[in-house]
């Protein structure tokens, strides 16, 4: 399936300049948001995995079914001051600032092998984050999925120690 017909190009958003590819028509879109889905499924299903780690707020969206499809739990890694219970923190910087994601501190068991899921890969300073917040937890990363990576700004780069697949890719 040709992804790339269910992802709209907003432009100027969320600032002059910037050219926003919205996801939301793949998501209205059953059989769009069904492959997307079936697709990490079977590319993970064999690999052993204990926990689908989803960023917020958009890998929610796929890393829960993607979780739920594998049998296996969903983490959710959230930005500052969304978890209830103990938690530990990584500031990290944006391009435009900084910022800070928390995972709860009995999300992962040391030694778990963990999916880190995203629908966005651009400068990967959020995955990478992430990547440290679940190894802060003594857990693995097996690979890390996402549904569009912008690969001009080289955020696969800046996550050359991990395993990398994403589905729609624009140059």
């Amino acid at each position: 399936m040709d992804l790339k017909q269910f992802i709209r190009d907003i432009p100027d958003f969320p600032q002059p300049g910037i050219l926003f590819r919205d996801i939301t028509p793949l998501l209205q879109d059953p059989a769009a948001f069904r492959f997307v889905v079936d697709r990490f499924s079977d590319e993970y299903r064999e690999a052993g995995i204990d926990a689908v780690v989803a960023i917020e707020s958009r890998g929610f969206l796929f890393g829960a079914p993607l979780a739920r499809s594998l049998g296996i739990s969903f983490v959710p890694v959230r930005k500052a001051g969304k978890l209830p219970a103990k938690h530990i923190s990584v500031e990290y910087s944006l391009e435009y600032g900084k910022s800070q994601l928390d995972i709860h501190e009995d999300a992962l068991k040391r030694g778990q092998k963990a999916l880190i899921v995203d629908d966005l890969l651009a400068t990967g300073g959020t995955a990478n984050a992430a990547a440290k917040l679940v190894e802060l937890l003594g857990a693995k990363i097996h690979a890390m999925a996402f549904v569009v990576e912008l690969e001009f700004l080289k955020g696969r780069d800046r996550l050359r120690d991990y395993e990398v697949l994403s589905l729609v890719r624009y140059e």
